[in-house]
């Protein structure tokens, strides 16, 4: 169970590495915000269920269980919520952006 706990904390910290990398890389608010949500739904989460495996399911493991559905709803939400919230500000879309699926839906 020790080595599953590492691989799943190994996975997690790469994760919220490539998130965070993605924070500095993408060209606007929109793509950066997906990247954070990756990093914290997949790599919080892949690292909040190593902790299950490595203590099993006494006090701490039960906690890590318990935050890894609020962590995985509450992320998505929130992203969700700041990005329509950005688009009605005005905030606008990167250069290379090909598509908006919020001005399709306004039709």
């Amino acid at each position: 169970m020790e080595t599953v706990s590492v691989i799943l904390i190994i996975t997690g910290i790469l994760f919220n590495l490539f998130g965070c990398i993605g924070l500095v890389r993408l060209p606007d608010v929109y793509n950066r915000l997906q990247s954070a949500t990756k990093c914290v739904t997949l790599g919080t989460c892949s690292i909040l269920l190593g902790v299950l495996f490595y203590f099993g399911f006494i006090d701490i493991g039960v906690k890590a269980l318990v935050a890894i559905p609020i962590l995985f709803f509450a992320a998505t939400v929130a992203a969700h919520a700041l990005v329509k919230g950005a688009y009605k500000f005005g905030v606008p879309l990167g250069d290379k952006s090909v598509r908006d699926d919020y001005k399709e839906e306004k039709k």
